[in-house]
């Protein structure tokens, strides 16, 4: 749901992209990393709400910049500005992608598939791995083995054990640029269901591209299932398995939890809702 837009923020929208009308301006949603100000037709500025963001949002638009110029058969939001300071807070605009969301268990197999497949098929350059998020190694299994799963309540311990089990034994796989956020309003769509582009990259690595058929699943497994292979449907199962391919894409690059607490409880509430299904 769009808001209308604090006057603090209006003010840096007003000096980084003077000259665009802020009269149509919407502040997208509750971003937790950034303030997204809409400027429909225009531009979108993202605005870092902490320090720790104001620091990273450099090499996040450094990886907008890449991604969009790898010729992708869709649009990927390209910056317009440098990243400015003003005070402590860092923006960036960048540019308007049309279109919108599906509704949660729509969408098109075929059209599906041909998202996941550019993903798949771009070669992963050396100024695209400089440019992407690494995934930690095994990392990100450790987090998951040491912290997380003793903290589950005892019924599913066992059984996080062996779901992870299950995703260190996939065979290994080359790989690909994977956007790991995609689905929801992160894929936007032409009333009569053309793609038109893919925003928010901010965790995109090279990495086992079923993550991104699994994270399709927003528009029903069934069809994921007639988007992609079979193998590619059996590891993208595997993957969400881990108690959501949205909660584990969060220690895929290896950094440490910020608030594990808050995070298995979002774990614990996806398995039971999983559990009731």
């Amino acid at each position: 749901m769009n808001e209308q837009v604090p006057a603090d923020l209006l003010e840096i929208v007003e000096a980084l992209v003077p000259g665009v009308s802020v009269g149509s301006a919407r502040l997208a949603g509750h971003g937790n990393i950034h303030h997204v100000v809409l400027l429909p037709g225009a531009a979108a500025v993202r605005i870092a709400r902490r320090p720790s963001a104001a620091e990273a949002l450099p090499r996040r638009t450094e990886l907008l910049r890449v991604i969009a110029s790898a010729g992708l058969p869709f649009a990927v939001p390209d910056p317009l500005t440098p990243v400015t300071m003003f005070g402590d807070r860092a923006a960036v605009a960048v540019s308007w992608i049309d279109g919108a969301g599906l509704p949660e268990g729509e969408g098109d197999p075929a059209k599906i598939g041909e998202l996941l497949g550019a993903l798949r098929e771009l070669p992963l350059t050396a100024e695209l791995r400089t440019a992407l998020d690494s995934p930690g190694g095994e990392c990100w299994a450790d987090v998951l083995a040491q912290d997380v799963i003793p903290r589950l309540p005892a019924k599913w311990r066992d059984e996080g054990r062996r779901r992870l089990e299950r995703a260190l034994a996939l065979e290994p796989i080359a790989d690909s640029l994977v956007h790991a956020d995609l689905g929801g309003e992160n894929v936007h769509w032409t009333e009569d269901g053309k793609l038109v582009g893919v925003l928010d990259w901010d965790l995109a690595m090279p990495f086992d591209p079923a993550i991104d058929a699994a994270c399709m699943a927003w528009h029903g497994w069934q069809h994921v299932r007639g988007a992609v292979d079979s193998k590619t449907y059996q590891r993208a199962q595997i993957w969400d398995a881990v108690f959501g391919v949205e909660h584990l894409v969060a220690v895929l690059n290896g950094r440490p939890l910020t608030n594990v607490d808050s995070y298995v409880a979002h774990i614990v509430a996806w398995l039971e809702r999983d559990a009731d299904r």
